[in-house]
């Protein structure tokens, strides 16, 4: 198939073309930098420079390519995490996920794309359903102030994404990215890494929040399998052994060969930093990938995150 892939040199991108073109796909890969499109040939795709908020743009570039399929991994998240700015820091992926999500349909539609596959994340199901969720569990319907944009925008990416009629709509709810690319990863200079090393990322209160991981070539591996055999609708992608961050921490670190995290308080997180990122720390459930497997014959090199921290973070 003819594949765009807007994101192409982001963190998911690195991994999905290569792997698209392995499968025989012909890949058109954006990136926003004119600077960049060297890099993104690189992969096996051929480049356009596209300004995403742009509907032109978008639509030009659409056209030019003339696709049958359609991929969003568009968002703006490089840079270490700060939770001093952790709103303003989601501002542009907000824009990415609402009016980007918009102009990538509009385009995909004008042109007949018959497949829209999207990215979402499953940092944001509902607190009081189950602690592992299901493709049936929803997005946090009262989610605290501070994240209720970004929150908002992940629901207007899905449902826009998953309502459409022209096309399949598929949504893919991500677990936590680590390996190669993804600042998680044993390579000089890596900003999450760095951070744990440095004792900059703590366990804050109980350690909690139940987060699910996925190697970032699993990632790219269930992205190729949604493409080519995915129906409309939810699919969580993710790691087969979802556990608390103060379970899970703790092992990246000795993995990385940083010293134990430390443990902060709830309260002096949420004095410094807000509720939103006290909340994601403390209250947020796993996600279980059963779906992906069964429906689209999706397999994972690293089932386990400890086969995944020994293996495969260089």
């Amino acid at each position: 198939m003819r594949i765009f892939v807007a994101g192409a040199s982001g963190a998911i991108g690195r991994h999905l073309v290569p792997q698209l073109v392995a499968h025989g796909h012909e890949v058109v890969g954006t990136t926003r930098s004119a600077s960049r499109t060297g890099a993104v040939r690189a992969l096996g795709a051929e480049p356009a420079v596209v300004d995403a908020l742009d509907p032109d743009s978008v639509a030009d570039a659409v056209a030019k390519a003339a696709p049958e399929v359609v991929v969003h991994q568009l968002t703006a998240l490089s840079g270490p995490p700060n939770f001093r700015r952790a709103k303003q820091m989601a501002a542009a992926t907000n824009r990415l996920r609402t009016e980007g999500t918009d102009h990538l349909l509009a385009a995909a539609r004008a042109v007949g794309v018959r497949t829209f596959v999207a990215q979402s994340n499953a940092m944001w199901m509902e607190r009081a359903g189950a602690r592992v969720a299901d493709e049936n569990g929803r997005i946090e319907p009262n989610p605290p102030a501070d994240a209720a944009e970004a929150v908002a925008a992940l629901r207007h990416l899905e449902d826009a994404v998953t309502g459409i009629t022209w096309a399949e709509g598929i949504a893919l709810r991500y677990g936590a990215f680590y390996g190669p690319g993804t600042g998680i990863e044993t390579a000089p200079g890596s900003v999450m890494a760095d951070l744990i090393r440095g004792r900059k990322f703590p366990v804050v209160g109980g350690g909690t929040g139940v987060w699910s991981l996925v190697h970032i070539a699993d990632a790219a591996s269930a992205t190729v399998a949604a493409i080519e055999k995915g129906r409309r609708g939810v699919y969580h992608v993710a790691d087969d052994e979802p556990e608390p961050i103060g379970v899970w921490l703790p092992e990246l670190a000795r993995a990385l060969g940083a010293p134990p995290p430390r443990r902060l308080p709830a309260w002096l997180v949420r004095l410094v930093a807000g509720p939103g990122p006290v909340d994601m720390m403390t209250r947020a459930p796993g996600i279980s990938s059963e779906k992906a497997k069964r429906e689209l014959g999706w397999t994972l090199r690293y089932p386990s995150r400890r086969q995944g921290f020994a293996e495969g973070l260089g």
